[in-house]
């Protein structure tokens, strides 16, 4: 891992994707303390514009897949950037000028999801030109496990910065990390040249890629267990400012330590990933890691006062080990059994699949919680969560070494 660090190519990937990541997790605390506080939101809203930064995904998901498939990769992740940088730097100055709405909230969650789209699939699709296939595992270790490390530190100071500065301030610190990654990505090699010949059809394109990640028997599991996942952390997590800082009454940067121990869990999982697959084997790791830590899921609807809250978060971190190994193992097994020629496409559709689902989730986090209140949101996560190792345990990857 420290040889990748020393090629300056891959370093100023990570250092990129590091001060984007850092940003994001503080925008992901603020946008939703921002709606409660200075606009009053309530459950449905805040599920709303939690879903809206991902269900774009599901109008340019695939199409996405495509388009990236055709051009090179570096421009377009510093132009994701720059767009994601300028929208969320609106808000902030909206609300100051004393302009700021939840319709101008809701278009900024849904057109940086977009970006956020972008950056990723095209971000993921470049890492096997830019390291290697066979360095993927740590590649990707070193990556999972750094964004991990921004979610411990950009949460828990959200929480603080909210309390000290304000919600829009917190915002705008998410636009700069935008603006920085940027800069860094300038000195990413490109790796790639412009097309020659005419690209083929897009309709074309878009049914080859899926296709191939639904005829593929390494990742069609992987993308079923991820929908399960992703179905149920958004009813976990985007009504958990809700039931902490409003029911609860707990100060928001209590909220922001109890996300905070989920990047820890994260972190762990993602740091302990490349040994635990060397131990067991990799496909074998993903399935008994997830069958011994989902039953946790279970715990996290018991979030109360006193000592439960802390019970909780320890289910939190179990929860957050596992997707940071999976994180780690499942997105190096997508990349190398993929050709380069449909990187785009496998991460596109994935994508899809994968952000559908939290949006979905998010969507029904909203109305759960309008109807039944937000702990039956959280008991419905549970459920999803509980039984996502069902799919990689009854797959070949279950055998995988």
């Amino acid at each position: 891992m420290t040889v990748l660090l020393s090629e300056a190519g891959f370093r100023n990937l990570y250092l990129g994707s590091a001060v984007s990541a850092f940003g994001a997790q503080v925008g992901y605390v603020a946008l939703p303390l921002l709606a409660l506080v200075e606009l009053h939101a309530g459950p449905g809203e805040v599920g709303l514009l939690s879903a809206l930064a991902t269900i774009s995904v599901l109008i340019v998901g695939l199409p996405a897949g495509a388009w990236i498939d055709r051009m090179r990769k570096r421009p377009l992740m510093i132009a994701a950037d720059l767009g994601r940088a300028v929208l969320l730097g609106s808000v902030p100055l909206a609300a100051w000028l004393g302009g700021l709405t939840m319709g101008h909230l809701y278009v900024v969650a849904a057109l940086t999801g977009v970006g956020t789209l972008f950056f990723d699939v095209a971000a993921q699709s470049f890492v096997p030109r830019l390291v290697g296939r066979e360095r993927l595992t740590e590649a990707n270790s070193l990556l999972v496990g750094t964004n991990a490390a921004m979610d411990i530190s950009g949460r828990s100071f959200a929480g603080v910065l909210v309390g000290a500065a304000g919600a829009p301030a917190a915002v705008l610190l998410n636009a700069v990390g935008y603006a920085w990654s940027a800069l860094f990505l300038r000195g990413v090699p490109a790796l790639e040249s412009v097309r020659d010949t005419p690209p083929p059809r897009m309709a074309g394109q878009i049914a080859e890629g899926v296709r191939f990640v639904l005829g593929h028997a390494t990742l069609r599991p992987i993308v079923l267990q991820g929908a399960m996942t992703n179905l149920g952390f958004p009813l976990y997590a985007v009504l958990l400012p809700v039931l902490v800082v409003t029911e609860l009454g707990y100060p928001e940067w209590v909220l922001g330590l109890y996300l905070a121990v989920g990047g820890v869990g994260t972190l762990a999982g993602s740091a302990t990933a490349h040994h635990v697959g060397a131990r067991l084997g990799r496909g074998r790791a993903v399935w008994i890691v997830s069958l011994i830590t989902t039953p946790a899921s279970l715990l996290v609807p018991l979030l109360d006062g006193g000592a439960w809250i802390w019970v909780s978060a320890a289910a939190w971190f179990v929860l957050t080990y596992r997707t940071g190994l999976n994180n780690v193992l499942l997105v190096s097994f997508r990349q190398r059994v993929t050709p380069d020629e449909l990187l785009g496409r496998m991460n596109a559709t994935m994508r899809l699949v994968l952000m559908g689902a939290v949006g979905i989730g998010g969507l029904l986090a909203a109305l759960i919680g309008e109807l039944w209140g937000v702990r039956a949101a959280l008991w419905t996560g549970a459920l999803f969560m509980s039984l996502s190792w069902v799919p990689i345990a009854f797959s070949p990857l279950r055998a995988e070494r």
